[in-house]
């Protein structure tokens, strides 16, 4: 019995030393209002593959980030965020990509080389495939997570000479974000 007891106190001391000391200060109610806002994200079944929006929250505000092939798309989600619970202020920082035909034909050729590749299979069979597709007047930039840095200039590679003027790629892995998450 002294065991567990001693065991399970060290875990909660060691979750306790992994999670970031800004995670412990944070405002409980910018917590609640990240997932809410993270929920309505993942729930706004409109964004693609080639839409890509980022939502930080300070002091009850929330910051969205990205770019957007549709201009509805952008209205749409600063009007749901700005229906949840708790929320003051939406700063909507989401760009419009511009109308383009080359710049619809090149997102269509990059989504099948990159999920069209075996490696990527696993990806593509998610419900919200984590790799993302922006193209703006012909530059390609990738963002997203994958699995491994192999994954990642894979991704860029198949990318690259398709017809774009540049490849960004803005892709990261997931020991990044964790360690990223580790050190916020």
């Amino acid at each position: 019995m002294y065991g567990r007891i001693s065991l399970f106190v060290s875990s909660l001391a060691l979750v306790a030393l992994m999670l970031p000391s800004a995670a412990l200060a944070q405002d409980p109610r910018d917590v609640r209002i990240a997932d809410g806002v993270s929920r309505t994200l993942a729930a706004f079944t409109q964004l693609t593959i080639f839409d890509d929006v980022t939502a930080r929250v300070e002091e009850r505000t929330v910051t969205l980030t990205g770019k957007v092939t549709m201009p509805y798309k952008r209205k749409d989600l600063e009007a749901r965020v700005a229906r949840l619970e708790g929320v003051r202020q939406v700063r909507n920082d989401i760009a419009v990509l511009p109308v383009s035909a080359f710049d619809d034909d090149l997102r269509i050729r990059v989504a099948r080389a990159i999920y069209g590749n075996p490696s990527f299979w696993n990806y593509a069979a998610m419900a919200d495939p984590p790799i993302h597709i922006l193209v703006e007047r012909g530059h390609v930039t990738l963002t997203g997570v994958v699995n491994s840095n192999v994954d990642r200039m894979l991704a860029r590679s198949l990318a690259t000479g398709l017809g774009g003027l540049s490849v960004t790629n803005a892709l990261r892995t997931d020991q990044e974000v964790a360690a990223r998450k580790a050190t916020n």
